[in-house]
């Protein structure tokens, strides 16, 4: 048994072993190792998990409490304060260092540096580190000083700067003092009352092991494709579906970057499409950026202009964008995947998004509320970003006056017409032509595919045309508001 005094390992949003650094610290320091996921309580201002995300954590929970027994450790649980919750666990297991790997939304960074604090003066040793990011958020900066407001330099100065530190593996063996755990089912993460998870399992696999199969499956073949095809929900294999594992850490932004790069040395991967993969887990790290110095990116306007926009309320209108019942194909297909599977294409997270704000002219907000509900990877960076950046509102936002057009949207990027068919069945024997706007179809053809507008498929809760002229005045108006001020 080891001399060396243990050291307590909190995990939090790194549900992995390797490639983790606060875990490698702790098993370096050759002392038994006490692992620690504390549901958190009295933290102000947090913002709870969703529905979606809830369920993977559960799984996720399991999965690494699997992994750290084979391993020889244990996965404690533990409900309540984190100050008082680590310094139990300090008392009952001897533990002379903490170590953590940093979060960086608010209010949990700073109440992370005021933890650290305090167990300092407790005598404690505390470190954090970096298992979450390529890069900490205020380290890349531009020529004044400042952070990158905008995606395609920041895109260029990070592929400049950044190189991946050596792979951290996960530690073969740990020594571990048992101490008293939660049990897991008593938390009840898994969704009730109404469980809508049913599909969840049926596409994804949470935890470590399979994100690793995850990111193998891609690298083997579709990734050199993803230039091309990543705009397509149509076909099956097009984008990596990694973003639920980066959300709970199950893989780390640099195991992707060194597998892909090695991809490309080998001569496995074409360097198009691996420099077009990158640069999406690098939208996700501008995206934590963003969050970093604008730590309210989910609740306030990024570009304050927008605080004037004079949104409606619809409820109704909400809630047909939510059930996918909006009469729009490409986005009724899409939020109906999202509801059954927890995911949506990126493509199709855009239209949808665009669809809400614009053709709706409903708050930005309200639908990254839903998504944060109902998304497994409901990211606290990327969700607000992305959803910031299809309203207008964003940093280096798409213009206000690019308003997908959700037909047209369809016919380009779902050009088999696989994926409204898959979500849409009621539309499946409508004709190609009309598939992405069956109410351009004449009354024959719609009798001959079964479709009855109103009735078996909603007809359309606004015109397209008529709601992107509402969606200009409005922006303009409120451009004209600013001048004048």
């Amino acid at each position: 048994m080891s001399l060396s005094p243990p050291t307590l390992v909190w995990f939090r949003e790194d549900l992995r072993l390797a490639d983790n650094p606060a875990l490698a610290a702790a098993a370096k320091a050759g002392g038994p190792v006490a692992c620690v996921y504390i549901r958190e309580t009295g933290l102000a201002g947090a913002r709870g998990m969703g529905g979606a995300s809830k369920w993977w954590l559960d799984k996720s929970l399991k999965a690494l409490a699997a992994a750290l027994d084979t391993r020889g450790g244990q996965l404690v649980l533990r409900t309540g304060p984190a100050e008082a919750v680590i310094r139990s666990l300090v008392a009952e297991t001897g533990a002379r260092s903490v170590v953590w790997n940093r979060r960086y939304g608010e209010p949990e960074k700073s109440h992370d540096a005021d933890l650290k604090a305090v167990l300092k003066a407790d005598g404690l040793t505390v470190q954090s580190y970096n298992a979450r990011l390529l890069m900490e958020p205020w380290e890349l900066k531009t020529g004044s000083g400042g952070y990158y407001r905008v995606f395609t330099p920041f895109w260029r100065a990070l592929r400049a700067n950044y190189a991946p530190a050596p792979a951290l593996p996960a530690p073969a063996r740990l020594e571990t003092i048992k101490v008293e755990s939660e049990a897991l089912d008593h938390w009840r993460l898994h969704p009730a009352a109404p469980d809508w998870s049913s599909g969840f399992a049926e596409n994804w696999t949470p935890g470590e092991a399979g994100a690793q199969a995850r990111l193998k499956a891609f690298l083997a073949g579709p990734v050199n494709g993803y230039a091309e095809t990543r705009n397509r929900p149509d076909i099956a294999a097009s984008t990596s579906r990694l973003s639920p594992y980066l959300r709970f850490g199950e893989i780390g932004p640099a195991q992707i970057w060194r597998a892909v790069t090695a991809g490309v040395e080998a001569g496995r991967i074409d360097e198009r499409s691996a420099e077009v993969f990158l640069s999406e887990i690098a939208w996700r790290e501008f995206s934590h950026v963003l969050l970093n110095f604008n730590p309210d990116l989910a609740r306030a306007n990024y570009n304050p202009s927008f605080d004037r926009m004079p949104w409606r309320k619809d409820p109704e209108g909400l809630r047909a964008w939510q059930r996918g019942l909006t009469g729009y194909p490409m986005v009724d297909a899409g939020m109906r995947e999202l509801w059954h599977t927890g995911w949506m294409h990126n493509r199709v997270r855009m239209i949808v998004a665009s669809f809400l704000t614009k053709h709706l002219l409903l708050p930005w907000q309200a639908g990254e509320d839903w998504f944060w509900d109902t998304l497994l990877d409901a990211d606290p960076a990327a969700n607000a970003a992305s959803w910031q950046w299809t309203a207008g509102s964003g940093a280096d936002a798409a213009p206000y006056f690019r308003v997908f057009n959700p037909i047209t949207q369809g016919s380009k990027f779902d050009e088999t017409g696989a994926y409204v068919r898959k979500w849409c069945p009621e539309l499946r024997k409508m004709p190609d032509k009309f598939l992405h706007s069956p109410f351009d179809a004449p009354d024959a053809i719609r009798k001959a595919a079964g479709v009855t507008l109103g009735k078996n498929y909603p007809r359309p809760v606004v015109d397209h045309s008529s709601a992107r002229e509402r969606a200009l005045d409005a922006y303009n108006k409120t451009k004209e508001e600013q001048a004048a001020e």
